[in-house]
């Protein structure tokens, strides 16, 4: 059974920490299931952690159905959310294209939209057509050049906005909210006075649930991991030496052996190169 927006009500309730993973492809989207994740995160993280840009704006909505697809073939239990990328949810009809296009063509369960005053009408015209949205405060990518990338909300009148946004989100209809980049006295205050759970993302443990990303927890780039991250593996590192390995076995002529290699009768070859 997928798990659905019931499920995480039930597990706030139940004082039940949610886990949400980011993922880009059909391969990790496997891994993510044979592994037990709830949700899977279809972010427009990808623009940077598969695709190589600076930032998340590049990210086109093209692109997001591309991976939110093979995502979704490969994920049959986990509720899978995708975000729809930078000026695709600017208006009520803007959004409800977007939506439209991630829930018909990559086969999504739900979308998350940035922000909080400004993406409320959005909000309410998605839920009201069905649409189940995930909301996202605190640092939000999009707006990075606008607001820094920093942690957000640290002084009283811009923590209490944080939560009177995450209010107004929550009674537009969002089964959800991310918290990114918030104080974790903050984002836990939030969270008790919430009925829909939290997600955080350095926003502490006092959050209802984590988010993290693929590429972070397994260390598939190199450098230090961000302070809100935990390097789970190094599987770049071993990436790096298989394919090392393997450069060095083909160059030395270990690589293929016969074993690799399909056999043929040498009569066969024989006719077929010479004939009868």
């Amino acid at each position: 059974m997928r798990t659905t927006l019931d499920d995480l009500a039930a597990m706030k309730r139940l004082g039940e920490k949610i886990v949400m993973l980011t993922a880009y492809d059909y391969p990790s989207a496997l891994i993510c299931e044979r592994a037990g994740v709830p949700i899977l995160l279809v972010g427009d993280s990808l623009g940077m952690v598969m695709h190589g840009h600076d930032t998340t704006l590049p990210v086109s909505l093209d692109m997001m159905v591309l991976h939110a697809a093979a995502v979704s073939r490969g994920a049959q239990k986990a509720l899978v959310v995708a975000d729809l990328p930078f000026l695709t949810y600017a208006t009520a009809e803007d959004a409800i294209r977007s939506a439209g296009r991630l829930m018909q063509e990559a086969g999504v369960q739900a979308v998350k939209l940035e922000g909080g005053a400004q993406i409320e009408a959005q909000v309410r015209r998605l839920v009201d057509f069905g649409v189940p949205v995930m909301g996202h405060l605190g640092f939000t990518p999009q707006s990075q050049h606008q607001i820094g990338l920093k942690v957000q909300a640290k002084a009283a009148d811009a923590a209490r906005k944080l939560m009177d946004e995450a209010l107004m989100l929550q009674d537009a209809g969002c089964f959800a909210i991310v918290l990114e980049l918030v104080p974790a006295p903050l984002a836990q205050a939030v969270s008790e006075r919430l009925a829909i759970p939290t997600i955080g993302i350095g926003a502490g443990a006092g959050c209802d649930g984590q988010v993290q990303v693929w590429h972070d927890i397994l260390g598939l780039y190199e450098g230090k991991p961000k302070r809100h991250a935990k390097r789970y593996a190094e599987i770049g590192a071993l990436i790096e030496q298989a394919v090392k390995t393997y450069v060095a076995e083909v160059q030395a002529g270990e690589f293929p052996t016969a074993s690799n290699a399909a056999k043929m009768d040498e009569a066969v070859l024989s006719e077929a190169l010479y004939g009868r």
